[in-house]
């Protein structure tokens, strides 16, 4: 189920994703479908807390539009891995990877034998509501699931060579505000170690063969991303959408 975004970095193509959390229902995730230019929702569970019905139907409006969507969530275990992908979710991300061991964890709770040992349950979105085959549904689900590894903490640039040359890893998304944090840099997304970060990430994928994601403070940023090889964009929150939206709003009318 999420077809859509592997096929479009396998052919090399910049995709865009938008980021629901605050503000996560099926009705948003339709507007961004609707609207057009989004490749996928993400759906941060890690810092929103979303529940799985919410999960559920926020993927149901995705694949309704014909848009891809993926979870963030902190991999505390293989349910927490494993459920929202039952839900329907065409991926997972995982936030706050710190090690090659964490982040081949990931990949063993996301993918069925022969690369993992997810839990085994075809009931769900996923498995057609059990109207697959078993060993169709395992295939099939071991092909298709997004899995990216989010690179937001000087532990994981440590490793990031290691984390890269995984197998089935997708994608590394770097999240600079975590990662300067870690660093002991608040806020200076355009401090030189950041940016020496960035690079190195961007090394370790264009090495083996993967991909790389960021969420860019403005254009400019996401322009020497880019430049980098970079391809994913997390262009936008919805909370910040909403925000840009009133603003925009009463600018309009200031006058009166």
């Amino acid at each position: 189920m999420g077809k859509r975004l592997k096929e479009s970095l396998a052919q090399n193509k910049l995709v865009r994703v938008f980021g629901m959390g605050q503000m996560c229902h099926p009705k948003f995730v339709d507007i961004i479908g609707q609207h057009g230019g989004y490749d996928a929702v993400w759906l941060d569970q890690e810092h929103a807390g979303l529940s799985i019905t919410q999960i559920e139907q926020a993927s149901m409006a995705a694949r309704a539009v014909g848009i891809d969507s993926f979870v963030r969530l902190a991999p505390t275990d293989y349910a927490t891995v494993m459920r929202p992908l039952e839900a329907g979710a065409g991926g997972i991300m995982a936030a706050q990877v710190r090690s090659a061991a964490q982040a081949e964890e990931v990949m063993q709770w996301a993918k069925f034998y022969p690369r993992g040992l997810r839990g085994v349950n075809g009931s769900g979105v996923d498995g057609r509501y059990a109207t697959m085959p078993m060993p169709d549904y395992m295939k099939q689900a071991n092909e298709e699931t997004f899995v990216a590894i989010q690179i937001e903490h000087i532990g994981a640039v440590e490793e990031v060579e290691k984390i890269a040359a995984l197998k089935d890893v997708d994608v590394l998304f770097i999240g600079p505000a975590d990662l300067g944090q870690s660093m002991g840099i608040v806020g200076d997304w355009d401090n030189a170690r950041i940016w020496q970060a960035i690079e190195r990430v961007a090394k370790a994928a264009r090495t083996n063969g993967i991909h790389w994601a960021i969420l860019p403070r403005n254009q400019a940023y996401a322009k020497r991303c880019v430049d980098l090889g970079c391809k994913m964009l997390s262009v936008g929150l919805d909370v910040w959408a909403i925000q840009r939206g009133l603003k925009a709003f009463l600018a309009e009318f200031e006058s009166l």
